[in-house]
């Protein structure tokens, strides 16, 4: 299966690229698109399935608009209101949206840190 998830900006296509595997295209609106931006965007999927994940902001919530007309038939994946960004959302959250949306065999799950587990389980005591 070909698909694309098309992303706000090159900080979330970074935080993308580091949890899914190079099979999958992100493609940037840089902002909000206009009618030129959204016709590359159109010839870059060239018919592939699309996924969209945009901020939970206004900004995001205006450009999901914007692509929702050009894409009918996309998948949109959600980030938590109150996490900044899809850049900001912490990846444990990532990955599971991504999972969510049915991505599950594009995604790369990150080897645990173990200087972060032996600080979980300091916690937990």
């Amino acid at each position: 299966m070909d698909i694309v998830i098309i992303v706000e900006g090159k900080n979330d296509r970074s935080r993308l690229k580091r949890v899914v595997t190079d099979e999958v295209d992100i493609f940037c609106t840089y902002g909000t698109p206009g009618t030129l931006q959204v016709e590359r965007l159109i010839k870059q999927v060239n018919g592939r399935e699309v996924y969209i994940f945009t901020d939970n902001d206004s900004s995001g919530k205006r450009i999901r608009g914007i692509l929702r007309d050009a894409f009918p038939d996309a998948e949109h994946i959600y980030t938590r209101r109150g996490y900044p960004g899809v850049e900001g959302t912490p990846e444990p959250y990532l990955l599971a949206q991504l999972d969510k949306a049915g991505l599950g065999e594009y995604l790369i799950f990150p080897e645990p840190d173990p200087a972060m587990e032996r600080w979980s389980k300091e916690d937990q005591i």
